[in-house]
Order: C-alpha cells, then sequence, then structure tokens
C-alpha cells in the first residue's frame, strides 16, 4: 500500500528547517530520518509512526487517535501509530513530528561500526 503523498509533503514542510533530514522507504511507508535515526514515517496503512521513546510510551497511548506500533505480532516500544485523524491539521501534525525528532535527538550517539569506519578512513 503506498503512503499518501500529501502528508508526506506536509511532514518535509515540518522538518525543513532541521538539518541531516534524509528519507528512506521502508516499513510498508516513507521513514524520515534526523541524522540517522528515524523521527517519523508517513504509514501506507494511513495516519503517522511516531518514535516517543520508552519513557514517554505510555503517556502517548493515552493521547486521542493514538495506538501501539505493531509489525506483525510484535508491539514496537517507544513507538506509536497516530491515525489520520490525530494529524489532520498542520498542528497537530507538527507537535508529533517534533516530537519524533526531540526523542531521536536525545538518543545517545549510535557506536561507530569499526569496519565502516576502517573504508572510510582509506
Amino acid at each position: 500500500m503506498a503512503y499518501d503523498e500529501r502528508t508526506a509533503e506536509r511532514v518535509r514542510q515540518v522538518l525543513a528547517a532541521k538539518r541531516k533530514v534524509t528519507e528512506r522507504k521502508m516499513m510498508g511507508g516513507l521513514c524520515f530520518m534526523v541524522g540517522g535515526g528515524m523521527c517519523c514515517s508517513v504509514s501506507g496503512k494511513g495516519g503517522l509512526l511516531v518514535r516517543v521513546g520508552a519513557a514517554a510510551f505510555e503517556d502517548a497511548l493515552r493521547e486521542p487517535h493514538v495506538q501501539p506500533m505493531k509489525m506483525g505480532q510484535r508491539t514496537m516500544s517507544g513507538f506509536v501509530r497516530v491515525a489520520p485523524e490525530g494529524c489532520r491539521t498542520a498542528e497537530q501534525l507538527r507537535r508529533w513530528v517534533l516530537r519524533g525528532v526531540e526523542c531521536v535527538e536525545n538518543l545517545p550517539p549510535k557506536p561507530v561500526n569499526r569496519a565502516r569506519r576502517k573504508a572510510t578512513q582509506r
């Protein structure tokens, strides 16, 4: 199922001022990454997948139009699915996207892959 291109463009507008933003098609949608970490994804099932982190996961689930993100039978802790009704307005979408950005920006740095580091030093 294809993701909603209109929602993807709206996410791009929210992230326009951010640096190191990349997009990648994955998980049935279009994933937005900031500094290499997934902050949100426009879902092929509709709505938005947002990284909120393990500490904020339960609080996020109490908000309207939010459910746990599931892949198959597995619930992905730290990620929520926001139904289209929960990100319909510009302010709703902006709030969710920036919540994902904040989560990614507060993650500890990823360890450097030794093989990749050696390849880039050549």
